[in-house]
Formats: C-alpha cells, sequence, structure tokens
C-alpha cells in the first residue's frame, strides 16, 4: 500500500491549522506543511501569538512546529512535494467544535473518508485511512463514497442547529406561560431517544458551520427540484434569525420601548466561549439591532481583538456610514464596558462573567440596572442579583413577578421581527 510521507494542506485556517497540527504532533515521521496565500496568518504560525486561540493549540504547535510541522507561503512547491494534499484530493470532512478542537482531533467520536469508487480513489482512501491509525482506532474510521461523506457533514451541521432551533422556539413559548426552558429541556433530555446535547436556549448559534450548511443543503434541495425539503431546512434559519430580533426586541421594551442614546455594555462577542472566532456570531446581530436604534454600545470580549470587532461592525449589511464611529466603543475590561450603563448584555457565555463583581457593577450603572442574559450562565445568581437590585430578563423565563414588567408589544419601535436580517452569509 501506498504509504504518505509528505502532507499539504492548503488553507491555514481554524480547521486547516489545528487539523493537520495535531496530525503532525500524532505522526511525527510525516512532514505536513500548511500553506496560505495570507502572509500575515502564515508569520502569525510561526511566531510565539497563534493567529487563533484554541485550548491546548499552541502547545500542539510548539511541540512540533520546525521539525515536521512547517507553515509555508509556498504553495506550489509544497503541493509538488506532497503525497496528499487535503481539501483538493480527498473529501475528508471535519467534525470539529471550536473550543474543543483539539480534544476532538486527539478522540474523534468518527473519522469520515469519502474518495470515488475506483481503483486509484479506494487506493487514496486506505492511504488516509493508514495516516489515522497512527491514533485513532480503525473501527472508528469509516469510509464512503464521495457524495455520502460531503452530505453526511452538511447533514450532522443541520441536524444540531435544528436541535438549537427547536429548543429555542419553546424558550419564547416558556417566556410567554410561566415554564423554564431549562427545566423542560432536562425533562425532554433524560428520554434516552432525545438525549440532552444541544438543547442549551440562548440568543442564537453563530460560526462559520451551522448556517453555511444548512444553506448549502437547502440550495442542494433547491437545485434538485426538492422544494419542500428546503423550506424545512430554511425554517432552522429562519427560527435562529427570529430569536435574535426577539432578543433584542425585549431589551428595547424592556427599557422602556427606547434604547437611543442609552449606553449598553455587550459582554461577549466571540459566536461561543473558549474561542476567539466571531464568525456569524450572535452579538454581530444584537449589536446591528440595537445600533439601529442609536444605542451607545461598549463591547468587552476576552480573546477577540478590538480590529476584528470593529471589522464586522463595519459590514455594510450590518451598519450605516458612521454608526461604528459613533456608538460603539471597544473596552479593555468588564467593569469598564458596564461602567455608566443602562443595561448588561451577556452575548458570550464565558465563564469569566459568572465571577464578576455584581455589586461593584450595579453601583457604577444607571438605575433602574438591567441584565439581559442571552446565553444563561447567570442562572444560579438570580436571588443575589435581585438582592443586589438588578431587573434580570434571560431567555426561557420569566425571572420574577417582582421585577418591572416585561410586556412584549406584539411589534418594534423600529425593526420587524420578520425583517430578515441584511447581511446574508454566501452559498
Amino acid at each position: 500500500m501506498f504509504e504518505i510521507k509528505k502532507i499539504c494542506c492548503i488553507g491555514a485556517g481554524y480547521v486547516g491549522g489545528p487539523t493537520c497540527s495535531v496530525i503532525a504532533h500524532m505522526c511525527p515521521e510525516i512532514r505536513v506543511t500548511v500553506v496560505d496565500i495570507n502572509e500575515s496568518r502564515i508569520n502569525a504560525w510561526n511566531s510565539p501569538t497563534l493567529p487563533i486561540y484554541e485550548p491546548g493549540l499552541k502547545e500542539v504547535v510548539e511541540s512540533c512546529r520546525g521539525k515536521n510541522l512547517f507553515f509555508s507561503t509556498n504553495i506550489d512547491d509544497a503541493i509538488k512535494e506532497a503525497d496528499l494534499v487535503f481539501i483538493s484530493v480527498l473529501s475528508n470532512p471535519e467534525f470539529l467544535a471550536e473550543g474543543t478542537a483539539i480534544k476532538d482531533l486527539k478522540n474523534p467520536d468518527r473519522v469520515l473518508i469519502g474518495g470515488d469508487e475506483t481503483p486509484e480513489g479506494q487506493r487514496a482512501v486506505q492511504a488516509l485511512c493508514a495516516v489515522y491509525e497512527h491514533w485513532v482506532p480503525r473501527e472508528k474510521i469509516l469510509t464512503t463514497n464521495t457524495w455520502s461523506s460531503e452530505l453526511s457533514k452538511l447533514t450532522a451541521n443541520a441536524f444540531l442547529a435544528q436541535r438549537i432551533s427547536s429548543i429555542n422556539s419553546i424558550s419564547a413559548l416558556c417566556e410567554a406561560t410561566g415554564a423554564d426552558v431549562e427545566e423542560v429541556a432536562t425533562a425532554i433530555g433524560m428520554d434516552q431517544r432525545i438525549g440532552n446535547k444541544f438543547l442549551k436556549a440562548s440568543v442564537g448559534f453563530g460560526g462559520s458551520c451551522f448556517q453555511k450548511d444548512v444553506l448549502n443543503l437547502v440550495y442542494l434541495c433547491e437545485a434538485l427540484n426538492l422544494p419542500e425539503v428546503a423550506r424545512y431546512w430554511q425554517q432552522v434559519i429562519d427560527m435562529n434569525d427570529y430569536q435574535r430580533r426577539r432578543f433584542a426586541s425585549r431589551i428595547i421594551d424592556s427599557l422602556f420601548n427606547t434604547v437611543t442614546d442609552k449606553k449598553i455594555a455587550i459582554l461577549g462577542f466571540a459566536f461561543k466561549k473558549d474561542t476567539g472566532d466571531t464568525r456569524e456570531s450572535s452579538s454581530i446581530y444584537i449589536s446591528k439591532y440595537l445600533m439601529d436604534e442609536g444605542a451607545h454600545l461598549h463591547i468587552y470580549d476576552p480573546k477577540v481583538p478590538r480590529e476584528q470587532i470593529v471589522v464586522d461592525l463595519s459590514h455594510p449589511g450590518v451598519s450605516k456610514d458612521d454608526q461604528v464611529a459613533r456608538l460603539v466603543t471597544i473596552s479593555k475590561d468588564p467593569y469598564e464596558a458596564c461602567d455608566g450603563a443602562h443595561a448588561v448584555v451577556i452575548c458570550t457565555e464565558w465563564d469569566m462573567f459568572k465571577e464578576l463583581d455584581y455589586e461593584r457593577i450595579h453601583k457604577k450603572m444607571l438605575k433602574p440596572a438591567f441584565i439581559f442574559d442571552g446565553r444563561r450562565v447567570l442562572d444560579g445568581l438570580h436571588n443575589e442579583l435581585q438582592t443586589i437590585g438588578f431587573q434580570i430578563e434571560t431567555i426561557g423565563k420569566k425571572v420574577s413577578s417582582k421585577r418591572i414588567p416585561y410586556a412584549p408589544s406584539g411589534e418594534i419601535p423600529k425593526f420587524s421581527l420578520q425583517d430578515m436580517p441584511n447581511k446574508k452569509p454566501r452559498v
């Protein structure tokens, strides 16, 4: 069987970088070269400060960089010398979750390899299997044809996104009835047929994969004349958009139907904790809706650089003219962001937000002081926060009947719950 000694990976982003770093780490006899046309990104991979944040990634890279792991802009030579080129040779979809990518790569649920059903295609499949067999048990390595492999990737993310949209739809019903969506999720999650994963109600899913893969599924269905199937999966995206608009509407309604010229602290800008990735982050959309209403946003995230926040909010589909310059301030810590604010909005579930000194924060805020918890990170602190004096609004639950009541108006002051966001990802 053909033995792979040199691998080239095209693309040094959130997938290529970590994936090939772990391959190099687990296969010291294989030379792995990651190439990209972005010179600054490659320079960052070769520096002490990596271009992406992922727990455990820095240690893996430093253990083999310069030995059998190399980052380069010399794409042509790397391809010529490689025995295997990731992306262009085989279908080897990744099933990584940002924040746990290194753990997922070292101990995957499965590795999926798709290839042509020709002698050459099958030899390539077996050669790649041999690479993964350095650390993955053979029974966890699945081989399929190319279409099955690619559709498995799209379907996996579509099912996960569907679960999030499903529980988010129930969160709206819980707020209307007095139920607690966390209690509902726990109850249904104990049913072994359902399971308890991806039943966390929130302000909506983000990241590069869920929306992109669901929309790819929608596109395929439309192209193959399956309109009913396309509409079914489109509803997953529509519900996610609705949840974001609904949360922004709740903020505006609770703040007496206007946020114009009010300071609002946005805690968290990454699409989830333990990553600096902001692609399709719900924070972007919440910020857009609040900026459209004239709110002054003070944003803090422990891992997202100031420049990235400004770029995301300056997208033509998110803001207009000088909105970002006028209305957005990037804060160096959460206390600075909350100083003098009318409300605190938690958009990312960073653990540090559970440990803040909320008494200190309340003293510096304008009164009445509101907390809008879009990630349910403060569930165990509600009594303490109410004693301090906060008015609390959270996803899928009425916290207390004693608070200043939130009464949905059924109509948004300046934007509609039915309006689709202007920023649309490319399919």
